[in-house]
């Protein structure tokens, strides 16, 4: 019997805000929400993004002046929504007006003119210059004479071509949340994404871990680009060339694969398998491909997966820029030019399927938690959909590293036919949706269009919702698919496909005479989709779909499995947990909660480990490692 991954909890960050129960999905649909729904996202917003707090259980604003309703005060409702998406790229991150950079200049002293200056002596290089000729001063100064010609660089700052991102909702930072220690951005936002989706799931994780060995449980986390800031891989590469120290922690902090390195350390003391698997863009759906597998397998019960991407800075943005897959802001007048426009239009600088330019960067750090189909029933847990599998293609033969090939046409197949297996012919065509990586670069729509067309023409599907997040949160790279994933679940909770709401036109050249592009929210009811699928095109090949099965359908999948009998038990548990998940999400809203972040306590050693030839126990946990297994190769040896 192969173990079904149930969705058991999920949350995180990005710049639609918390991504524990739907807050970052209501934030993209607050128009069609209903009142009290859009009002409870609003002072989530208000109170992260330090604009509101709660006094003696009354949202009051900063200046004590009690607050009835978000949308009721204009000034503070107004705040969020200019702060929140994509956005002009604002202080906190860099001045695209004044971009910091270093100007060549080569200086070329006359003939019978030679340039003279004084420095102190320990500012003078370790090799002299050719042409340099050094006179001792007094007080520790020296007199350079330099009779030749050198290069210098000179600090100078230029505009940005790119001054529109995604970024996290205005006033809010994960280094203020835990002792950040100098932590890349990356690497504070997963601590703070990690702990909300365990907060979401409302089991304390040390229940969790006393049902399972500590070898049934993983994490599986990592970025696409590693962490590229002053505090990681940016800073150890740039230090140098600015007259800066490299740091004993740029070097380690910059690893990729760290976002599950510092969840197993300081979050959760996890003991068991982790892993960072990178592809690019489908870097999400890479990890959520191995946590799957391995609670088929039944070798992991919980796996905490996810991903995070933080590179809102000048040098990575250039480098995409440079590349031609950024909207510029030229770029975009040029697209509005008939409005007339003195500047772009930045919330609509990502326009999926519809005449556009370039993608937009965006951050989001985002997790999700499974269980095996067994645990979620005997613990209680939520069950918020369940992934059955995932599938990655490569391109073959390319005449472009970064240039679509087939391998997406693989993958979306596949995930077609299992969900076909599944639910069935007639749900398949009439109840499933697609979310499109949609990118909003004028290649993207034209093969990823295609890629759904023809495989809707395929099966049968005559009118296949399509959704394009990044519209509304930008392109957050590698944790591009774990933004998908969460939107999809709030449609299973509010039942509205989010539209692309910045496409106005969808353009000539998109294949869609199988797809339904809209612009306004779709309503298709909280059970109206039966599977959604999460596509992902990265660069170089890295092709994945996902296949997600609704939370409606997963019940009558495990009342069929387990029985009513169990599905009753579980029914009464959940109602305990769904108690103490709402507690936390009311004090997250009421900002009363801060991320799980365990530096130096508990730290195993060697002496906490009783080794025999059957198992290990280790002190703290509650159950033993196994070290004895099955023979699975016993027809050869």
């Amino acid at each position: 019997m192969v173990s079904l991954p149930v969705i058991v909890g999920f949350g995180g960050i990005n710049s639609a805000g918390r991504g524990s129960f739907h807050h970052a999905y209501r934030r993209t649909l607050l128009d069609v929400l209903p009142s009290e729904v859009a009002e409870e996202t609003l002072v989530d917003l208000a109170v992260m993004m330090n604009q509101a707090k709660f006094e003696n259980d009354q949202l009051v604003d900063l200046s004590g002046v009690p607050i009835s309703s978000v949308k009721g005060h204009p000034v503070l409702h107004n705040h969020i929504l200019d702060h929140t998406l994509i956005r002009r790229i604002e202080s906190q991150y860099f001045d695209p007006g004044a971009v910091p950079f270093q100007r060549k200049m080569q200086v070329n002293p006359g003939e019978d003119q030679p340039l003279e200056f004084v420095v102190r002596a320990k500012q003078l290089p370790a090799v002299a210059p050719q042409g340099w000729a050094y006179q001792s001063l007094e007080g520790g100064k020296v007199k350079v004479t330099v009779s030749q010609g050198f290069d210098m660089l000179l600090p100078d700052s230029k505009v940005a071509a790119v001054s529109s991102a995604g970024q996290l909702p205005t006033g809010f930072d994960p280094k203020d949340l835990y002792p950040s220690r100098n932590h890349p951005r990356g690497l504070q936002m997963s601590i703070y994404a990690a702990s909300d989706a365990l907060g979401s799931i409302g089991i304390d994780w040390q229940t969790i871990a006393d049902s399972v060995a500590p070898d049934q449980v993983a994490v599986y986390a990592s970025s696409s680009m590693g962490q590229l800031d002053d505090c990681g891989t940016g800073g150890l590469y740039k230090a140098p060339h600015i007259g800066k120290r490299i740091t004993s922690k740029q070097l380690p902090l910059g690893f990729a694969e760290m976002p599950a390195d510092f969840i197993n350390a300081y979050v959760l003391g996890n003991v068991g398998a982790t892993g960072g698997h990178i592809g690019a863009c489908a870097t999400f759906l890479y990890n959520l491909r191995a946590a799957v597998a391995d609670i088929q397998s039944g070798k992991r019960r919980v796996v905490l997966v996810g991903t995070s991407e933080a590179t809102i800075n000048p040098e990575a943005m250039e480098g995409y820029a440079a590349m031609g897959a950024l909207a510029t802001d030229a770029e975009l007048l040029e697209l509005d030019k008939a409005l007339g426009l003195s500047t772009p239009d930045y919330r609509r600088a990502c326009r999926p399927f519809g005449e556009n330019c370039g993608f937009t960067m965006g951050e989001s750090s985002q997790f999700i938690v499974l269980f095996d189909d067994k645990l979620a029933l005997e613990l209680g847990a939520p069950i918020h959909g369940a992934v059955p599998d995932v599938f990655v293609h490569a391109d073959g033969y390319k005449k472009s590293i970064a240039g679509p090939g087939i391998g997406n046409y693989l993958t979306v197949a596949k995930a077609a036919g299992v969900a076909r297996t599944m639910i069935g012919e007639e749900a398949l065509r009439h109840r499933t949706f697609m979310h499109a990586h949609g990118t909003s670069t004028p290649q993207n729509r034209v093969t990823e269009s295609h890629i759904f067309n023809e495989i809707a023409k395929t099966f049968g599907i005559e009118n296949w919702p399509v959704a394009a997040i990044k519209c509304y949160i930008g392109h957050s790279l590698g944790s591009s698919s774990a933004d998908q994933i969460l939107s999809t679940l709030g449609v299973w909770k509010y039942g509205f496909i989010p539209g692309i709401s910045t496409t106005e036109k969808i353009a000539d050249d998109v294949h869609a005479s199988h797809l339904r592009f809209e612009q306004d929210a779709i309503d298709v009811g909280k059970q109206g989709i039966d599977a959604s699928f999460l596509n992902s095109k990265g660069f170089g090949g890295n092709n994945a779909t996902a296949l997600v099965l609704a939370p409606h359908v997963v019940e009558k999948m495990l009342d069929k499995r387990h029985g009513s009998a169990q599905m009753s038990q579980h029914q009464s548990k959940l109602e305990q947990t769904s108690e103490q998940a709402e507690h936390y999400n009311q004090a997250a809203i009421r900002g009363e909660v801060r991320p799980k972040y365990q530096f130096g306590e508990s730290v195993a050693e060697d002496q906490d480990l009783d080794i025999d030839s059957t198992r290990i126990k280790i002190n703290g946990y509650q159950k033993t490692v196994n070290v004895e297994s099955d023979n699975i190769y016993a027809d050869i040896c």
